[in-house]
């Protein structure tokens, strides 16, 4: 480790002290406050291999004054105006705009994704701060005709209670401000395990948000972190207090999440893996395939859910096609992604480049043929380990680790003939079905792929990418992305209870369905 950290130059320091945590300092705990007693958490950033800063752990003694905090706070905080609780989002929202900068460097220095895609994921909570400010004077219900005389009918939402929160690495602070932001103006609290992997992008978030608690003289317990490993996550996974536990991340912890949520009644949120595709039509544009396609396979080095994974190309264009994408893979540079000029940062960590060198090995043995090659990166710039070369490998869909989502900048080229239903037929080919994209200048093939019949996707997207979405659609997918929809149109309904209400106002009592009880 050197004595000037590479980050210093990029001015690291200073975004740290804006966000409340104290300086670099390989050996000193950088988080401004404990939200633990357990274990420490060192964060190391994969872009130099320097410490950034350590938390600990949350016990179970820990999580229950937590808990108890929360479901204080809920008792407050749910007869607030839903309006007045939009002004604290508001407040949020501008705090965000006044941090996008700091809170984006950290983002990308925690993370590795690039600092373009940095400041776009502080974007992303700003622009569901928005969302929701304008969403809070219209949580409507509905009022519903009866089939009784002087009587109507109502439906009304209330708020749910204490929301689990648990994210993923890769999105370490948009996918909790798409949860919160909703839920707090449905008049929930929440508690948030942030990814490990990335613990001081939630200490920074937890601190913007207390100090705007603090100063409207509301309750911390509004919002709430813990900190450590899936076992924390069973401490929320398990508890009855949580009516909604909103989980991102593998489909195999999906799994577990969901079964025991639903063992005791409680709802889920699920946003699980992905393995989505881009058809390539005949008469797709070029000037629209080659960046939709660059950057869905390479952005945030291929570790986001909707990364592009697999291009299913007409055999007519096959070639023109393959030989545009691995021309544009030539002109890709990697490094420090604090460095604008770089398209690409490093993975998360060791574990996952192992992961990447491994799929790209089972892709071979299985027949896959190299087309622009994988490998890890050496030298100056590269010591943290953790850089990788995007590859490119024709495979068929069939192949079991194309079946698989590996969370890297591997892309997958195959062929396909006849019309769009074969290409969706094979796009549909997987047990993962997230976001989708088709590239064609014809109508007839484009809402082909948007039909009934069409892509089996959460996400349907017609020239442009995979990836890459605005908070005002919902987000998510189906089969075993889990179902779940977050962020946009009416998402917010997952965060409230639904209550149909009927009123009696003549002097009657008729029942339902003309039923007779005469006393």
């Amino acid at each position: 480790m050197s004595e000037t950290l590479t980050a210093d130059k990029y001015g690291m320091q200073a975004a740290l002290k804006a966000l409340g945590l104290k300086e670099i300092n390989e050996g000193t705990s950088t988080g401004s406050n404990n939200f633990g007693s357990g274990e420490t958490i060192s964060s190391y950033s994969p872009t130099d291999g320097a410490l950034i800063g350590k938390v600990t752990t949350t016990t179970r003694e820990d999580y229950n004054k937590v808990m108890d905090s929360a479901t204080s706070a809920f008792l407050e905080f749910r007869t607030m105006p839903a309006p007045q609780r939009g002004e604290i989002v508001r407040q949020f929202g501008n705090k965000l705009r006044e941090l996008k900068e700091p809170l984006g460097k950290l983002v990308s220095y925690e993370m590795g994704k690039s600092l373009q895609e940095g400041y776009g994921e502080v974007q992303e909570m700003i622009d569901i701060c928005d969302f929701a400010v304008g969403l809070s004077r219209q949580l409507n219900g509905q009022t519903i005709p009866s089939e009784r005389p002087g009587h109507v009918m109502r439906e009304q939402w209330h708020s749910i209670g204490v929301v689990g929160i648990i994210s993923a690495f890769n999105f370490p602070v948009a996918v909790w401000a798409w949860n919160t932001a909703l839920a707090w103006i449905c008049g929930d609290v929440c508690v948030w395990k942030g990814s490990e992997k990335a613990p001081m992008c939630s200490v920074a978030c937890q601190n913007i948000i207390a100090d705007i608690l603090k100063e409207n003289n509301l309750p911390e317990g509004i919002s709430c972190i813990i900190n450590g490993d899936y076992k924390v996550g069973e401490m929320m996974t398990t508890d009855e207090r949580i009516p909604l536990v909103s989980a991102t991340g593998s489909t195999r912890m999906g799994r577990i999440v969901g079964a025991t949520v639903a063992q005791r009644f409680g709802k889920s949120l699920l946003e699980l893996g992905g393995n989505n595709a881009i058809i390539i039509t005949p008469t797709a544009d070029l000037k629209v395939v080659v960046p939709g396609a660059v950057f869905g396979a390479v952005g945030t080095c291929g570790q986001r859910c909707t990364s592009t994974r697999r291009l299913i190309i007409h055999e007519s264009v096959y070639d023109k096609v393959k030989d545009a994408i691995v021309g544009a893979y030539g002109q890709l540079t990697i490094g420090n992604p604090l460095d604008e000029k770089n398209h690409i940062g490093p993975l998360i960590d060791q574990d996952s480049v192992d992961t990447y060198l491994a799929a790209i090995e089972k892709a071979k043995a299985e027949g896959g043929n190299i087309l622009v090659e994988g490998g890890v990166l050496q030298g100056e710039g590269y010591e943290s380990g953790c850089y990788v070369k995007p590859a490119i490998i024709e495979a068929k869909n069939s192949y079991e680790i194309v079946q698989s989502e590996t969370f890297a900048p591997i892309l997958y080229l195959m062929k396909y003939s006849g019309d769009v239903e074969t290409a969706i037929e094979q796009q549909n080919g997987v047990a993962q079905g997230l976001s989708s994209a088709i590239m064609t200048n014809e109508m007839k093939e484009a809402e082909k792929f948007l039909s009934f019949a069409g892509s089996d996707c959460g996400i349907a997207n017609v020239n442009i990418g995979t990836s890459g979405a605005e908070i005002g659609g919902a987000f998510g997918g189906e089969k075993e992305t889990g179902g779940g929809r977050e962020s946009g149109s009416d998402a917010w309904k997952v965060y409230m209870r639904r209550q149909t209400n009927t009123v009696n106002y003549s002097d009657e009592l008729p029942l339902a369905q003309g039923i007779k009880f005469d006393l």
